[in-house]
C-alpha cells in the first residue's frame, strides 16, 4: 500500500518540524513538502499534489482558509484533501473554514495518534471533526443554510439504520450520558475525572461501555453519533 502523501503549511517553525519528524515515524504517512506561509503552500500544493494538506488557520500573508478556497479553486485542487489544523475554535473559523472547502478540522492540542486517525479518515474521504467543535458543524449542517452565502458545507454522514436502531436499544446510565456531554465538550479523561469528582480509572470504564452501547470505534465518532441521534444537545 502507498503511503499517505502529506504536505504540512504551518508558519510556526517549531510546531511544522516537530509534527513533521512526528508524522515521518508513522509508517503509512510520508511527509512530501513544507511551508511557512500561504503562498509558498499554494506553490508546493500544486507540485506535489499531495493526498492531504494539513493547514493552519494562522498563516502570515493570507489566512489558511483563503489558500484552501484558492487551492480548491485551481485545477488540482479536487484531487487533495484539506485537513485544518488550527487553535481557532470560534464558530465563524470552524464555518468559513468548511465552506471554503477544507475536509476536516481539528485543534492543534489533539494528540498525534487522534491526528493520525483524522489523517487517515481524511485520506479516505471522510470528514474527520475536533469532538470539541462537532457542535458547531452539526448546528450548521441541521438548518441547512449557506455560510457567507458558499453553498459548500461539510457533510457528517448520517449514522446507518442498523447502527441507530442499536443506539436506541442500548440505555445509557445517567453517568454514562455524564460522560458522554463531556466527551462531546472536547474533555479529556482527567478534565472528566476532575468535573464528575471520580477517578481517571473509573472514566475510563465509563468511556469503554459508552463506546460499546454506541458502536463508536472512538471517542470522536462516540461524540459526533451521540449528537446526530439526539442523546446530547
Amino acid at each position: 500500500m502507498n503511503p499517505i502523501r502529506v504536505v504540512l503549511i504551518e508558519d510556526h517553525d517549531l510546531s511544522r518540524i516537530g509534527l513533521s519528524a512526528a508524522l515521518q515515524q508513522v509508517e503509512d504517512i510520508e511527509v512530501v513538502g513544507e511551508a511557512a506561509n500561504a503562498h509558498q503552500g499554494l506553490q508546493i500544493l500544486q507540485v506535489s499534489k499531495p493526498d492531504v494538506a494539513i493547514v493552519d488557520i494562522g498563516l502570515p500573508d493570507q489566512d489558511g482558509i483563503e489558500l484552501t478556497q484558492a487551492f480548491r479553486g485551481s485545477p488540482d485542487g479536487a484531487n487533495t484533501k484539506i485537513l485544518i489544523l488550527t487553535m481557532h475554535e470560534d464558530e465563524a473559523s470552524i464555518l468559513a473554514a468548511f465552506a471554503a472547502g477544507a475536509d476536516s478540522y481539528s485543534l492543534k492540542d489533539v494528540s498525534l495518534d487522534n491526528l493520525v486517525q483524522a489523517i487517515r479518515l481524511t485520506h479516505e474521504g471522510n470528514a474527520w471533526i475536533d469532538p470539541a467543535i462537532a457542535r458547531v458543524v452539526l448546528k450548521q449542517a441541521r438548518s441547512n443554510q449557506p455560510v457567507d452565502d458558499v453553498a459548500a458545507m461539510v457533510e457528517i454522514r448520517s449514522i446507518d439504520p442498523e447502527d441507530q436502531q442499536l443506539i436506541e436499544a442500548s440505555t445509557l446510565t445517567e453517568r454514562e450520558l455524564d460522560v458522554l456531554e463531556l466527551i462531546v465538550a472536547g474533555c479529556n479523561n482527567a478534565a472528566i475525572a476532575q468535573e464528575l469528582h471520580i477517578t481517571v480509572g473509573t472514566v475510563k470504564t465509563h468511556v469503554r461501555s459508552i463506546l460499546n452501547k454506541l458502536c463508536a470505534d472512538d471517542r470522536t465518532q462516540a461524540a459526533v453519533r451521540a449528537l446526530r441521534s439526539g442523546l446530547v444537545d
